[in-house]
Formats: structure tokens, sequence, C-alpha cells
């Protein structure tokens, strides 16, 4: 009796999240899936006709070739901010009880500030007469200013900006719960310092290792206003495709297919994740 009184309560608690679930992401994601079949009306929207044209569509060199580049600078993102964010999460954790939430604390600080106006700032940073040139020229580094704002680095250098937290509160989370005695049992028996970080804390900290990337790769490939600001129409990512597609020429149906393409591109390392951790269980 108690416990079909519990499955009872369970799924009364589940009801609201399920609702939630199905209202705010399966339902858009099927009127997605719908809409990526059909045809583009005259005047934007949609024509009820359905046609394989949009997933043909992927398949061109230019489409093809920005999904490389999202790929590929979410991926570089990905690596700096693990180079980056695995010392400090280290640090942090293996702080003192009294500074570990002053310097959590300094790692959220970013989030109280809109991301807009953040990237926005690097502009006064990257440009011309911006900080980084007006120092290199005034300790007479470089001659003339160094091209910084609207290339690749400078949306490089956003996006890591923009998602290094999410890489350290996983990488600490992970490391904080790390038992060190078997670094000091290691060292005992001849291992040095590099041999610990590779052969001991790496494995044993590997799941906040594949969160955090995931959780960086996964907004940066699909990032459109880092790229927007920062890039300019030189460094285009497909999140700025999609944006163009659906507010600016209005082809909602060649949007939508955009949009399940880079669905599926962030979905692949999610199943690979998901697969790792059922062949370790």
């Amino acid at each position: 009796m108690a416990t079909n009184r519990q499955k009872v309560t369970l799924g009364a608690v589940l009801i609201p999240a399920t609702a939630w679930l199905v209202l705010f992401f399966i339902v858009p994601l099927l009127i997605i899936l719908v809409y990526s079949f059909l045809e583009r009306g005259t005047y934007g929207g949609v024509q009820w006709s359905f046609t394989f044209e949009n997933y043909q569509r992927l398949f061109n060199p230019l489409f093809l070739g920005v999904m490389g580049r999202s790929i590929w600078l979410g991926f570089v993102t990905t690596v700096i901010c693990l180079l980056i964010g695995y010392p400090m999460a280290y640090y942090i954790a293996t702080a003192p009880p009294r500074w570990r939430n002053a310097l959590l604390l300094l790692v959220i600080v970013p989030f109280w500030t809109n991301f807009l106006v953040r990237t926005y700032a690097w502009i006064l940073i990257l440009r011309a007469e911006g900080l980084i040139n007006v120092a290199l020229q005034s300790t007479q580094i470089i001659d003339k200013p160094l091209e910084l704002l609207f290339t690749p680095l400078a949306v490089t250098i956003g996006l890591v900006y923009g998602y290094l937290p999410f890489m350290i509160l996983p990488l600490y989370s992970t490391i904080e719960k790390f038992n060190f005695s078997l670094v000091e049992a290691a060292q005992d028996l001849g291992a040095n310092d590099l041999k610990s970080l590779i052969r001991i804390i790496i494995p044993l900290t590997m799941r906040g290792i594949i969160a955090g990337s995931l959780l960086v790769f996964i907004p940066a490939v699909g990032a459109f206003i880092t790229p927007d600001i920062l890039g300019g129409a030189k460094t285009l990512m497909i999140g700025n495709i999609i944006e163009n597609q659906f507010l600016r020429t209005r082809h909602w149906p060649f949007g939508s297919a955009l949009s399940m393409l880079l669905m599926v591109v962030v979905l692949i390392p999610v199943m690979i994740y998901f697969r790792t951790e059922e062949a370790r269980s």
C-alpha cells in the first residue's frame, strides 16, 4: 500500500516537469522538424508542400564549410577552456576552505552582467585603438596596430571568455571530491608530480573533464552572438546562418534544416559520452 502511494506521489511530482519538457522542448522540436521538410512561402513563412530540397542544400560546400568552421572553433574553444580551467579548478579545490567560496564567487561574477554587454566590451579591448594595441604600441613592441577584431582569433577569445566558467565549475566539483591520499601513495612508490597527474588525477577526474567539455562545446558550436559581434562577416558560424535564415531571408524551412543538422552535430559527443558511461558501468 505504501509503495503504491509512493508511486502516485512520485508521478504527481513528475507531471509539472514532464509537461514543461513536452511543451517547451518536444513540441518546438517537432515544429522545427516538420518545417524542415516544407517549402518557403512567397513572402516568408512556409508552404505546406513536402520536399527534401532543404536537406539537399545542406551539402552545398558553402554551408559545409561554415559547419566545419563552427565545429573547429568549438573544438579549439573547448581545448583552451580545458587547459585554462583545469589548473584553475585544481587551485580552487585545493585552496584553504576560507578562500574557496571567494574564488568560486570570482568565477561566477561575470554572469551578473549581461552576456551581450560583456561581448561588446571585448571590442574596446581588441580594436585598433583598444587596450591591447595601445599597450603594445606604447611599449614599442609593435609599430602599427594588430588586426585583432573581426578575426577567428577574436571569436575564439570571446568564446573562451564566455564559456570558461562552464568548464571550471564541473571540474571543481569533481576535483573537490578527489581522494588526494592516492597521490601521496603514488609518490611514496616513486611517482613524481607529472606521473601522478597523468596516471591518477586526470583519469579519476575524467567525468568532470567530459562534463565540462560538453558544456563548453555544445553552446560554442551553435554560438551566434559572439561571432556576429567579434567576427563580423568574416567569421560566420552556423548559428549566424540559422539566424539569417529565420530573421532576414525568412527562409524558415532551410533554417529549420540547418537547426536539425546542428542538433545532430551536438548530439554526437553526448551519445559518445553516454555510451562510454555505460561501458564503464
